[in-house]
């Protein structure tokens, strides 16, 4: 009889193990099962590189007559994993409300077909996305805010006229920028 206990215990607490470390695991990614919106693409999303003279064509917003959101980010960087899911469902609440909206990585350029496109496959990122790659980057930075230090994240919201309306150094608030963005789309139309 106890040697039935014995096994009997045995073989639950090897399945809480199993079990718990499974859990572990899958716990990294839970968040990115929250977003109902888009469903699992089989392919990683194209980043393509730019340099400091593409992020000043890209934020001229040449032609174009909408409002634009900028989140400059990085994998390594933990506050920025840490809203993406966030800015996901922003996207994909405003976009077809006139927004465009894009992310520029400022991690290593080797990271552009690997580590980066991995990171907004599992946030099922659909937005265009960019890695900056210049060997100036203080250069970028003073074009984007001369206020900004360069810290991470960083988002930017320019109304339909390439006017900077909004900025957040460090996470979102995501209430604090959706009043932003309702400013800016309701005035664009």
């Amino acid at each position: 009889m106890k040697g039935l206990l014995r096994t009997s215990v045995l073989l639950a607490a090897c399945a809480i193990l199993l079990i718990s470390s499974f859990a572990l695991r899958r716990a990294p990614h839970a968040h990115a099962a929250s977003l109902e919106e888009k469903p699992q693409t089989t392919s990683s999303p194209a980043v393509r590189e730019i340099d400091v003279e593409g992020l000043k064509k890209l934020l001229s917003r040449e032609g174009t007559k909408r409002p634009l959101l900028v989140n400059f980010w990085a994998t390594w960087c933990e506050p920025c994993r840490a809203e993406f899911p966030d800015l996901v469902k922003i996207d994909n609440e405003y976009r077809g409300r006139g927004l465009d909206f894009i992310t520029v990585s400022l991690d290593e350029a080797s990271e552009i077909t690997t580590t980066v496109p991995r990171f907004l496959k599992e946030m099922r990122a659909t937005m265009p996305a960019y890695l900056l790659n210049t060997l100036e980057p203080e250069t970028a930075i003073q074009f984007v805010d001369p206020q900004w230090s360069g810290s991470l994240p960083a988002t930017f919201l320019y109304d339909a006229h390439g006017k900077v309306v909004f900025n957040h150094k460090g996470r979102i608030k995501p209430l604090e920028l959706r009043a932003a963005i309702e400013a800016v789309v309701v005035s664009s139309k």
